[in-house]
C-alpha cells in the first residue's frame, strides 16, 4: 500500500490490535499527515467498524487547538474505513516520561494537558483512557502544546448513567472505571494524577498491570510523597493524593481547577534547562500509611470552584477558534500501560483453545 486517497504513505509510525497510523503526505496542500487504519482483522466487526468511525467523527466535531482534530475520512478499497489527521511534531508525554525533565517543565505540561481535557468535558465527553501516550506534543506553531489524542473509547457523558463497558489502561485507570460504576470528569482527573506522576517520576503511582491488581490496591494506600526528592511544594502532594482517592468527590473540582494547582506549583519552582541525560530521577520507596493524607484533611479547593454538574447539565460546548492541529505518533503500549481490552483478548484466545483440545479428545475418545 503506497497511497490512501490522495495521501502518499511514508512510513508506519504506531500500530496495535485495531489501528495503525501512518505518516503521510498531503503533496495538495505540501504538509505531513496522519493516517490512522483500522486493521484488517477487526474490518468485519460491525461493533469495532463503528468505534473506529465515531472516534473520527467526535474527533472532528470538537474543534479546539488543544484537542486532536480529524479532517478526512474515507474508504480503501477492500472497505475499511481511515481518518485523517494532522501530524504532531514532537512525541508525546510518554516519551517525556521515559527521560529526566526538570519538574517545572513537566508540571506546566501537564497543566495544560488538564486544560485539553476541560475542553472535552464542556463537550460532555469523558476520555476514559488518558495516559502519557495520549497527550501529544507539537512544535508546529513555534513553541510546544499538548494536545489530547485517541478518543477512541471516549464515551459522551449523556449516555454514561446506563453505562458499563470497561476499557482504559490499568495504571492510569480510576477505579470506578475497574468496577464498572458510572463515570464523569473526575474519572479522568484520577487519571490525570496518574499522568503526572508518571511524568515527574518515569512511572505510574502504583504498580498496576491489570484491573484487578487495581481492585486489590487498598483503598487507602497512597504512593510516596514527592516533595521530599523532587523539592516540590507540599501543597502538588496534597492536590495528587486526593486526586488519586477512591472516592471521586475528593478529587478536584474540574481541570481547570486541577491546572491552576499544578501551574502555582511549577509557578514555585526554578525553570532550569531540561535535566542532563545522565541524571537518575530520584528512588521512590514505601506507601504512605492507609488513608493518610500529608498534612491532614483533604486540600481546600478554591472558593471559586464548583462541582461538576450532572452528565445531563453540563454547560453547552463552546469552540473556541483555531488551527487545527491533530494526530501524531501512536504510542507501543509498555508492560504497566497495557489497555484492559487486550488482557480479556487472551483470556479470550486460551478459553478458545482449551474449549477446542477439549472437542478434540472427546471427537479422539468416541472414535
Amino acid at each position: 500500500m503506497e497511497t490512501v486517497g490522495r495521501y502518499r504513505l511514508v512510513r508506519r509510525i504506531g500500530a496495535g490490535s485495531f489501528a495503525t497510523v501512518w505518516l503521510g503526505r498531503d503533496d495538495d496542500l505540501d504538509v505531513d499527515v496522519a493516517v490512522k487504519i483500522l486493521a484488517d482483522n477487526w474490518a468485519g466487526n460491525d461493533n469495532v467498524r463503528n468505534r473506529f468511525l465515531a472516534e473520527a467523527r467526535l474527533m472532528r466535531r470538537i474543534r479546539d487547538p488543544r484537542v486532536v482534530r480529524v479532517y478526512d475520512i474515507g474508504s480503501l478499497p477492500d472497505g475499511r474505513p481511515y481518518f485523517v489527521m494532522d501530524h504532531c511534531d514532537a512525541g508525546s508525554l510518554q516519551d517525556l516520561r521515559r527521560e529526566p525533565t526538570d519538574p517545572a517543565t513537566a508540571l506546566h505540561l501537564c497543566a495544560e494537558a488538564c486544560r485539553a481535557l476541560a475542553v472535552v468535558h464542556r463537550a460532555q465527553v469523558v476520555h476514559r483512557d488518558v495516559t502519557p501516550g495520549n497527550l501529544l506534543l507539537d512544535r508546529s506553531s513555534g513553541s510546544l502544546r499538548v494536545m489530547l489524542a485517541d478518543l477512541g473509547v471516549a464515551k459522551e457523558m449523556v449516555e454514561q448513567a446506563g453505562a458499563t463497558m470497561t476499557a482504559g489502561t490499568p495504571a492510569y485507570m480510576a477505579p470506578e472505571q475497574a468496577t464498572g460504576d458510572p463515570l464523569g470528569p473526575r474519572s479522568d482527573l484520577y487519571a490525570m494524577a496518574c499522568v503526572t506522576y508518571a511524568v515527574l517520576t518515569g512511572q505510574p503511582p502504583f504498580p498496576v498491570r491489570s484491573v484487578q491488581d487495581l481492585l486489590r490496591r487498598p483503598p487507602g494506600t497512597m504512593p510516596p510523597l514527592l516533595s521530599p526528592v523532587l523539592g516540590t511544594p507540599p501543597r502538588l502532594d496534597e492536590v495528587l493524593i486526593a486526586a488519586l482517592s477512591f472516592d471521586p468527590a475528593l478529587r478536584p473540582p474540574s481541570a481547570e481547577i486541577m491546572a491552576e494547582e499544578l501551574d502555582r506549583a511549577a509557578a514555585q519552582l526554578p525553570m532550569p534547562e531540561r535535566i542532563q541525560s545522565t541524571q537518575v530521577r530520584p528512588r521512590l520507596a514505601g506507601p504512605l500509611p492507609d488513608g493518610q493524607l500529608p498534612g491532614g484533611p483533604p486540600p481546600h479547593w478554591p472558593r471559586s470552584a464548583s462541582i461538576p454538574p450532572t452528565p445531563t447539565s453540563l454547560p453547552p460546548t463552546t469552540h473556541p477558534s483555531g488551527i487545527s492541529q491533530v494526530h501524531g505518533p501512536l504510542p507501543v503500549a509498555e508492560e504497566d500501560d497495557t489497555p484492559l481490552w487486550q488482557h480479556w483478548t487472551l483470556v479470550g484466545l486460551i478459553a478458545l483453545l482449551v474449549f477446542l483440545g477439549v472437542i478434540a479428545l472427546t471427537v479422539v475418545a468416541l472414535g
